[in-house]
C-alpha cells in the first residue's frame, strides 16, 4: 500500500480496479512473470511500466530506483575519458549456435552453452559472459530503441546482456549483486543495407519460424563480431534492466556507431506477434520501457566529444576478438 500512496487519487484508482479485475478473470498470473509493455492485452488488465514498481515488492525499484534505465544521452554531458581499454570478445575460436525465440515481448536469441561467449575491455573490471540478445523495435521508423542519443532514437535496439561469470554462477545471481550484469547496445536504422550478423536472423526463412509466441527456431554457424561495426567509440554508465525487477546493477556500453537493416527487414519484425496464434493479433513493436531521469550519473566516453568530426581510429576504436576464426 506504501507505494500506491504517492500515485494521484485516479491513478490509484485505476490500479486497484484493475487489480480487482483480474482477480476475477481466469486464473492468477504468476506474479514473475506479470508484467507488459502495454498495460492491456486481450481486455485483461497486465501492468506495464507505470505500474511495475506497485505491483510485486520485488520490482519496488522500478518505481523508486535512482539509477533507471533506459536514459537519454545528451553528447554535451559526457566525459571524455582516454584510458578506457577497448572492447574484447572471446569466442574460443568458434561459430555461434543457439535459439532464436519469440518471447511475446521480444525477439530473443539464447546462446547456446557452448561455445562460451565473453566481453572484457571498455568499463568492465571482470570478464562476462553472454547470456541473451534482445531485439526491440518501434512501429515507425526513427523510434522503437529503449535508449536515445541526443533526444533522437533509433528504428530498433540490439542488446546483449552478458552477466559477470567471475563472481556469479549465473544471470539471477548476478542481477542481485554489484557488478554483476554488462549490457552492450547497439542502435539500428533503416536504410538500403543490413548488417551481415542480423541478416542472418532477419531473413525470411529464418523470421516467419518465429511468427507467435513460444515460437523458436535454431540457428548455427554465427559470427558474432560480424555485429559489430568495423571502428567505433562507445558511451558507458551504471543503470539498471530495463525490465523487472529493474535491479540497478548494469553498466551499459552504448555504441556510437549505428547498424543497418533493411525496410522489408523491419516490417518482417512489425508482422511478428506477442500473441499465439490462438488470440488477436497484437505486434510485438512498441517492446521497450520508457525513458528514466539520468539524474547526476555520470557518462563517460572513449571519444572526445569536443572533437566530434574526429574518426574512430586506431585499435581502441575496434572490436578485439579472441580467437576468432577470421580475426579482427
Amino acid at each position: 500500500m506504501g507505494a500506491a500512496a504517492g500515485l494521484t487519487a485516479p491513478r490509484a484508482l485505476v490500479l486497484w480496479a484493475a487489480l480487482g479485475a483480474a482477480a476475477h478473470i481466469g486464473p492468477a498470473p504468476d506474479p514473475e512473470d506479470w508484467w507488459s509493455y502495454k498495460d492491456n492485452l486481450q481486455g485483461n488488465f497486465v501492468p506495464g511500466p507505470p505500474f511495475w514498481g506497485l505491483v510485486n515488492a520485488a520490482w519496488s525499484l522500478c518505481a523508486v530506483g535512482k539509477r533507471q534505465s533506459p536514459v537519454d544521452v545528451e553528447l554535451k554531458r559526457v566525459l571524455y575519458d582516454p584510458f578506457l581499454p577497448p572492447l574484447r570478445l572471446s569466442t574460443g575460436g568458434e561459430k555461434l549456435r543457439g535459439t532464436l525465440y519469440n518471447t511475446g515481448r521480444h525477439v530473443s536469441f539464447l546462446p547456446a552453452p557452448r561455445p562460451v561467449v565473453n566481453v572484457s575491455g571498455g568499463p568492465l573490471l571482470y570478464s562476462h559472459r553472454l547470456s541473451e540478445l534482445r531485439l526491440l523495435f518501434g512501429t515507425r521508423d526513427g523510434a522503437g530503441s529503449e535508449h536515445q542519443i541526443n533526444h533522437q532514437g533509433f528504428s530498433a535496439e540490439v542488446q546483449l546482456i552478458h552477466f559477470n561469470q567471475e563472481l556469479y554462477g549465473n544471470l539471477s545471481a548476478a542481477s542481485r549483486g554489484p557488478n554483476g550484469l554488462a549490457i552492450l547496445s547497439l542502435f539500428v536504422n533503416v536504410a538500403g543495407s543490413s548488417n551481415p550478423f542480423l541478416s542472418r536472423l532477419l531473413n525470411r526463412d529464418t523470421i516467419t519460424r518465429i511468427s507467435y509466441k513460444n515460437d523458436a527456431y535454431f540457428l548455427q554457424d554465427l559470427s558474432l563480431e560480424l555485429l559489430f561495426p568495423e571502428s567505433f567509440g562507445f558511451i558507458t554508465y551504471q543503470g539498471s534492466l530495463s525490465t523487472p525487477p529493474c535491479s540497478e546493477t548494469v553498466t551499459w556500453i552504448l555504441i556510437d556507431r549505428p547498424l543497418n537493416i533493411t525496410s522489408l527487414q523491419m516490417h518482417s519484425l512489425r508482422l511478428l506477434s506477442q500473441n499465439p496464434p490462438s488470440q488477436i493479433f497484437q505486434s510485438l513493436s512498441g517492446n521497450g520501457r520508457p525513458l528514466q531521469p539520468l539524474a547526476h550519473r555520470a557518462l563517460r566516453g572513449n571519444r572526445d566529444p569536443r572533437h566530434p568530426e574526429r574518426r574512430c581510429r586506431g585499435p581502441n576504436y575496434r572490436l578485439h576478438v579472441d580467437g576468432a576464426p577470421h580475426g579482427r
